[in-house]
């Protein structure tokens, strides 16, 4: 009985992932429009000076 139920899942369908995508790219786009963006941005770019030199 178990295994009709854990075998049934036969992996996501493309509306799934169009929708999966649709989220990501709102959150991106919602941090990239705030302070909050810049400040990952000086982060990050800061980091990867120091690991440059």
């Amino acid at each position: 009985m178990a295994k009709r139920f854990l075998g049934n899942d036969r992996g996501q369908t493309s509306i799934e992932y169009l929708g999966i995508i649709a989220v990501v790219v709102a959150i991106v786009i919602a941090i990239a429009g705030t302070d909050i963006g810049q400040s990952i941005y000086d982060a990050i770019t800061s980091k990867i000076s120091q690991l440059t030199g």
